[in-house]
């Protein structure tokens, strides 16, 4: 709303306004782009009219979604689901990625798989033998084998210490 509102206030028009991206209509003005940035940066966003950058967030942001909000496993490799949703080559799209984040695109999508691992381990609702499956592994030894190289831990001995903490929050 505070997006629409600014783009309204500053005359300008647009397509549509969605969460992380606005399509305005027409030449917006400098001092029209910096008034938008000031205002945005008070809310706690920011402009972003970089072409490289935004096509960054979308990235992360397929994957997010992709590993955070999705139930269902992806039926073709994560480098053609990035190039069907963006419309770009997978090369350009892991090249750009590189280049302004410093990691792969491979290694931020299994970072985020470790974090989710993690979330499902605290939440203890699922054994390890779902959350394999749930996050699309081929097997609890794959998936441990994984949590091991990211965090220098087993998930047992993870969830061990999350239960130790809890605990010893709960004495308190």
């Amino acid at each position: 709303m505070v997006v629409k509102a600014e783009l309204e206030k500053l005359g300008l028009q647009y397509v549509y306004v969605k969460i992380g991206e606005a399509d305005i209509i027409g030449e917006v003005q400098p001092d029209q782009l910096m008034q938008l940035g000031v205002t945005l940066k008070k809310s706690g966003l920011l402009l972003m009219d970089d072409k490289k950058s935004i096509l960054v967030e979308k990235i992360k942001a397929v994957i997010i979604d992709l590993v955070h909000y999705t139930n269902d496993q992806i039926k073709v490799n994560l480098s053609d689901h990035l190039s069907e949703k963006l419309n770009y080559d997978y090369t350009y799209l892991s090249n750009l990625f590189s280049e302004v984040k410093g990691i792969t695109i491979e290694k931020f999508y299994l970072t985020h798989k470790i974090e989710r691992v993690k979330e499902l381990i605290v939440y203890d609702e699922l054994n390890l033998t779902e959350i394999a499956y749930k996050m699309h592994y081929s097997s609890v030894a794959h998936l441990s084998n994984q949590f091991k190289k990211f965090t220098g831990l087993t998930p047992s001995y993870f969830k061990k210490l999350k239960g130790k903490r809890r605990d010893t929050l709960e004495d308190v």
